[in-house]
């Protein structure tokens, strides 16, 4: 069923759980603030249009969207192909490839491609997420050091070509502006974490340089006035030619849009314990890049940190989304004056963190640990989305990916994914059937059939949600995994951490050769630790006892 979560949820939503909502709501609103005009900017666009988009987009994700808790709005993914497409084919390319990314994502939702969108690649979403924290990082350089240029070029090399060739245009009170600002965000956490530290750092940079009248370029330098109401609906300029030229980006921003909207629910879900409606949340991310574009808006997606910030503040429903949309149309009509006198650099730093949360470096870092055909896939879609297109990396990198797949396959002529074990070769004639051994009570014996890659890694999840009840100990048999990719090891990891949040201990039995150099380079060896993992099955179940017999 297609029911948006928040019609689901109403009837049995409680006085007090409304309160936290609203609470959260605000709180994710004041967070979302300097995001939403520092997004806009940085996509080419007016400041105000980022503010439009969480409102507008943030209260239909929530209305009509498939998760408990998921804040909609601009997100850094979108930079780059947004200032792509404003520089090629101006405003109105721009509202009709979000418009028609919105009916991309209506179709997906419609077609139940929801559940598809988790059999990308680990790799190609790491690689062009890092490649796209490069470009942000790129492109603040200009404000964080107020340097005087024109025009920066759009292409990544001849723009650091420019800022070397105009550094010494260098704005020192710019610079020092930035500094202060991004070292506010840095420690302000260590003081308290309910405010974010990009709100302190907004009011402590524009008051410094209101009153010191220092020259530093601010958004009203830039871009005048920030208006303070909601603009009336309009259609863009359509014509057919307009429409052929934006296949390929719309494409690009609904695949975007679909990826970090699902990745966003799935990590909510892990927070706060519920289920999302995949289908649906595409439906309502759909709607909210059809309608947003109209009233002046940039594309919209799930934003995974705003909400974090969400959950962690108590909010529970789509109630503290439009609570956060509310929020924000409230700040932008009564502050929406004051915003102008924000300083340039300022943005530039809160971008700057921005960057960094997203670059993911240290997965990035553990991705280059394995086997070499994911870090190619890697290599290539964060190569290419830094120094050409977003757009040709997504491609080339899920193309790269199916190929490397393909080849995989070929080599592997077993193809049994996730079995229960009760049920694996189990005829009288194998020795090491399961049924013929003696499994302690307490103990879930399953096992991995065939190679360990992105396809089963998800079968492999849902087959051990299926447990009723947890188990004391989970054994999972890899005698016939000849091999295991990225989203593989991720998923083992994941199901370590999960097992160890429950309680339950995780040995592994009969891992080959590559996979046990796969865990070791990946560090999940040592994770699960040199006693819990074993050749065969028969030292592995009297580990099990060992661990299961009373103390």
């Amino acid at each position: 069923m297609l029911i948006p979560k928040l019609f689901e949820i109403l009837p049995k939503l409680t006085k007090k759980q409304l309160m936290n909502d609203i609470i959260a709501g605000i709180l994710v609103g004041i967070v979302a603030l300097p995001l939403g005009i520092a997004f806009g900017i940085a996509s080419g666009v007016t400041p105000e249009k980022g503010l439009i988009t969480a409102v507008i987009g943030g209260f239909l994700v929530s209305f009509l969207g498939g998760s408990h808790v998921q804040i909609g709005g601009p997100t850094g993914a979108f930079i780059i192909i947004i200032y792509g497409i404003v520089e090629q084919f101006g405003v109105d390319g721009l509202m009709v490839a979000t418009m028609m990314a919105g009916i991309f994502l209506i179709i997906m939702g419609l077609s139940k491609f929801g559940s598809l969108i988790k059999f990308i690649p680990y790799p190609v979403v790491v690689g062009f997420t890092s490649g796209i924290a490069v470009v942000i990082f790129s492109t603040q350089i200009k404000d964080f050091f107020g340097l005087t240029i024109d025009k920066v070029p759009g292409d990544f090399v001849s723009k650091w070509g420019s800022y070397f060739t105009n550094f010494e245009s260098l704005n020192w009170q710019a610079m020092l502006i930035g500094l202060l600002s991004l070292l506010i965000i840095i420690f302000w956490p260590r003081v308290n974490r309910k405010i974010p530290g990009s709100i302190i750092a907004i009011l402590v940079s524009t008051l410094l340089v209101s009153l010191l009248n220092l020259n530093v370029p601010t958004i009203e330098s830039h871009f005048g006035s920030i208006p303070s109401s909601l603009p009336k609906p309009q259609l863009p300029n359509i014509s057919f030619e307009l429409i052929k030229n934006m296949i390929s980006p719309a494409f690009t921003i609904a695949m975007l849009a679909a990826i970090e909207a699902l990745l966003s629910a799935v990590v909510a879900d892990g927070m706060i314990g519920e289920k999302h409606k995949s289908n649906t949340e595409l439906i309502g991310q759909g709607v909210a890049n059809i309608v947003s574009p109209l009233f002046g808006g940039i594309p919209v997606t799930g934003a995974i940190a705003r909400t974090a910030t969400n959950i962690k503040n108590g909010g529970r429903t789509p109630i503290a989304g439009i609570v956060h949309a509310i929020t924000l149309l409230l700040i932008m009509l009564l502050l929406g004056p004051w915003a102008k006198l924000i300083p340039m650099s300022t943005l530039a730093a809160i971008l700057i963190m921005v960057a960094y949360n997203m670059s993911e470096h240290h997965i990035f870092r553990q991705l280059l640990k394995s086997p070499k055909s994911d870090v190619i896939v890697l290599l290539t879609t964060f190569l290419l989305t830094v120094f050409f297109d977003l757009t040709i990396a997504i491609e080339v990198g899920l193309v790269l990916a199916m190929f490397l797949f393909m080849k995989r396959m070929a080599t592997v002529s077993n193809i049994d994914f996730i079995t229960n074990s009760f049920q694996d070769k189990a005829d009288e004639d194998d020795p090491n059937s399961i049924k013929m051994k003696d499994v302690p009570k307490g103990v879930e014996v399953y096992e991995v059939g065939g190679p360990f890659f992105f396809g089963a890694a998800s079968k492999f999840k849902d087959s051990i949600r299926m447990l009723e009840s947890p188990p004391k100990i989970r054994i999972i048999r890899m005698r016939d995994v000849p091999a295991i990719d990225a989203t593989g090891l991720s998923s083992l990891r994941n199901l370590y951490l999960d097992s160890k949040h429950d309680g339950i201990i995780l040995l592994l039995s009969g891992v080959n050769t590559q996979p046990l150099k796969a865990l070791k380079n990946f560090g999940l060896y040592d994770l699960i630790g040199d006693k819990n993992i074993h050749q065969d099955i028969d030292s592995t179940l009297e580990r099990a006892k060992e661990l299961i017999k009373p103390k």
